[in-house]
């Protein structure tokens, strides 16, 4: 595994970088939904309306909320251990973005101290291109 033509495929620089910085990049959503599951949105700051609309949230919203966020820190971690199994846990990833934003911006009332539509752009930007990167990473047999 990991081989081409009996030589071991040696682990690029960019892979790091990229591992790490979305590693920690995914971490803050990490601590976001952390922070919310156990109810500590006070703490964060946030105020009253903020807070009812978590607490409005359906089960089936939350489970792919935590789908996308845990997909995504396991993807960049995956992608540290050069797993070929990232491109996997970054799929999920996009499955449970794309079900927490039907919920945010479809079906709920989000309030507007909330709505933040160029943060929702650059969280689609950063694990589209995290999908991209693992994939050709895994064809070229950097991804065991």
């Amino acid at each position: 595994m990991g081989t081409s033509f009996g030589r071991e495929t040696k682990t690029p620089w960019h892979l790091w970088v990229v591992g790490v910085l979305t590693l920690l990049w995914n971490a803050v959503g990490g601590f976001s939904y952390t922070m919310t599951r156990l109810g500590m949105l006070e703490r964060l700051g946030m105020g009253e309306e903020e807070i009812a609309y978590f607490a409005s949230a359906p089960v089936w919203s939350n489970f792919f909320w935590a789908l996308g966020v845990w997909g995504a820190i396991l993807g960049s971690i995956l992608l540290l251990l050069r797993s070929r199994f990232a491109v996997y846990s970054i799929l999920a990833a996009i499955v449970g973005l794309l079900g927490s934003n039907i919920w945010q911006y479809g079906m709920s009332d989000i309030p507007e101290s909330l709505a933040n539509p160029p943060l929702t752009i650059i969280i689609w930007i950063t694990t589209l291109f995290m999908l991209f990167y693992a994939t050709r990473m895994a064809k070229k047999g950097v991804l065991r």
